[in-house]
């Protein structure tokens, strides 16, 4: 089915817009893929907070131009997949990075973040960057090791006092 020029128009902009706010994107190519499987790639999206979207190559090159991901353009050859993370830099490459081990037919072009073109076997390093989640938890573990470790210092002699007494205690409880 052929989309209208006023369709076309509609899906560069949202396209554009969505990769306006995105903080990575995974471009594959889904040749030979059964309907069934992009369907459950699709709901796994919408768990993860990640937009993806079967664009044509010439509305995806307008798409994507005069944002950060303007250098997906060579790229963009063949039957793709647009990914884009809006919330968690890596949700996309965790997701696509799962879906093809699973499903071989899917070939992992292009991985862009932050306006940097990656290869394909970087999506290793997209699927394995923290969560929000994990990345606030190792930022407050960092923070925390010098207080505890002060407050250690601080109570040492205290506790130093008090094992010698309690030695001395047995010591002498012992004789």
């Amino acid at each position: 089915m052929a989309l209208k020029l006023e369709d076309k128009k509609a899906l560069v902009a949202e396209v554009n817009e969505v990769a306006k706010r995105a903080l990575s994107a995974v471009v594959t190519e889904y040749r030979g893929l059964p309907a069934g499987k992009f369907d459950q790639l699709r709901a796994k999206a919408r768990q993860s907070g990640v937009y993806l979207h079967v664009v044509k190559n010439t509305l995806a090159r307008r798409a994507v131009e005069g944002t950060a991901f303007e250098c997906l353009k060579p790229a963009l050859v063949g039957p793709i997949v647009l990914g884009f993370s809006l919330e968690d830099p890596g949700a996309v490459g965790r997701l696509i990075k799962d879906f093809v081990k699973e499903n071989e037919v899917m070939v992992v072009k292009a991985v862009a973040v932050g306006g940097t073109l990656y290869g394909a076997k970087d999506l290793d390093r997209l699927a394995t960057l923290p969560t929000k989640e994990q990345a606030l938890a190792m930022l407050m573990g960092t923070m925390k090791a010098p207080i505890g470790k002060f407050v250690r210092t601080l109570a040492e002699p205290t506790a130093k006092f008090v094992r010698t007494v309690k030695a001395v205690a047995d010591q002498k409880g012992a004789a």
